[in-house]
């Protein structure tokens, strides 16, 4: 099965900004309660067009995520017909490749479903709705004493996710469900992805 997908995606989690598991680092907390919300631009899996289309999935570990035995919720948006089901289903599943097919092997994923997906990608005043489900809105860090406002940027060239991203904090972040947390005021970042296979 040839698949490429390209787009945006947006990042949130309960560590601390920066988020140590991008450096091969044990979470903040000990355990690690998050997601991503991916924005398709363009692709295809196995001839299907994606273009549009948008998946997200939410996840609870009890531990570090290499450390297995999460439970997760994975959703595809509303707006795909059947063959985009298909495809997206077993992208979620991790059957196609990606970071999935990792992650699929450290949580019991519950789905995927499908939601309606909202999702403005503005850099540090990105937002996203997947109603029902979560809500996250971006923004920038702000330094302790001064208060103004910090842009850090991090390059991962054997990231997993991203390869570059923009590392903000959430104003808000909330899942609810199976998987449900509220951490807003934690970690947050916004990237391009390019995964294929």
């Amino acid at each position: 099965m040839s698949w490429e997908i390209n787009g945006n995606v947006l990042i949130a989690c309960n560590c601390d900004y920066g988020c140590p598991c991008n450096f091969n680092a044990l979470p903040t907390y000990g355990d690690c309660e998050g997601g991503w919300i991916w924005s398709i631009e363009k692709g295809t899996v196995d001839g299907v067009d994606l273009k549009g289309r948008s998946i997200a999935v939410f996840a609870d570990w009890p531990k570090a995520i290499h450390m297995g035995g999460g439970k997760a919720g994975g959703y595809f948006d509303d707006g795909a017909d059947d063959d985009q089901i298909k495809a997206l289903t077993s992208v979620l599943r991790g059957e196609v490749g990606g970071p999935w097919a990792m992650f699929i092997n450290t949580y019991e994923l519950d789905g995927p479903h499908s939601a309606h997906f909202e999702i403005d990608v503005n850099a540090f005043a990105s937002t996203a709705v997947v109603t029902g489900v979560a809500e996250l809105e971006l923004q920038t860090i702000r330094n302790p004493v001064s208060g103004n406002e910090v842009h850090p940027e991090m390059v991962l060239p054997e990231g997993i996710i991203v390869k570059r991203a923009g590392l903000g904090a959430s104003k808000v972040f909330r899942v609810h469900g199976d998987v449900a947390y509220d951490h807003s005021g934690k970690y947050a970042a916004f990237g391009a992805f390019a995964y294929s296979g």
